[in-house]
């Protein structure tokens, strides 16, 4: 804006502007560059927080699909570490969890290399829950007993794997059908169903 007239304003401006030191400006530029981008910080922060947002969704959507894989086999509750939670809490509810307890404990006592370790790990299983009124005795017939505790005098890996596979088709043909059955899982997959009908809706 350009003015020719005494007393114009914008003529008083321009020259108070052109007296101002030169440091005084710089300083004025910065200012507003710094301005600029603290105006544009929320928008960066607001995508951040759309992609928390994302990720969150797509990690309840693959909880959701795995709640709903349970029902599939028994083997899939089974590779699921939430499932087996839930499995464990349906079964203290039903005062059985040891069935559940030997199998991750025969589970574990697989993957030991010492053969130290191997014997001492086998014999504390078998008087936790395989010998005669163990203190948490699972439920399984005289016969496999009986080839559980022979097997410990040269303890392998595998010494415990016909008692584990009693024990889990047990789980399997008994307390897993009303796990399925149960108010609680009922209302976990109700849950995970919505949560599909309204990620498709959105889609």
């Amino acid at each position: 804006m350009s003015c020719w007239m005494p007393g114009c304003p914008a003529l008083s401006m321009c020259r108070g502007l052109a007296a101002l030191p030169i440091s005084c400006l710089e300083r004025a530029k910065d200012l507003k560059s710094r301005l600029g981008i603290l105006l544009h910080k929320p928008e960066l922060g607001h995508k951040t927080g759309s992609s928390s947002k994302l990720q969150l969704g797509s990690r309840r959507r693959d909880s959701s699909r795995e709640v709903l894989e349970w029902r599939e086999s028994f083997d899939q509750l089974l590779k699921s570490k939430s499932g087996v939670n839930a499995f464990h809490t349906f079964l203290k509810t039903e005062f059985s969890e040891e069935n559940l307890d030997f199998w991750l404990a025969c589970e574990d006592f697989k993957k030991t290399r010492s053969k130290t370790k191997l014997a001492s790990k086998a014999n504390r299983i078998f008087e936790e829950f395989v010998q005669n009124e163990a203190p948490r005795e699972v439920n399984i017939d005289h016969e496999t007993r009986e080839i559980t505790r022979k097997n410990l005098s040269g303890a392998t890996s595998a010494c415990f794997n016909e008692a584990q596979a009693k024990t889990r088709t047990l789980m399997e043909k008994d307390s897993y059908p009303r796990f399925l059955k149960s108010a609680s899982y009922q209302d976990m997959s109700r849950q995970a169903a919505s949560r599909g009908t309204s990620k498709r809706s959105h889609t």
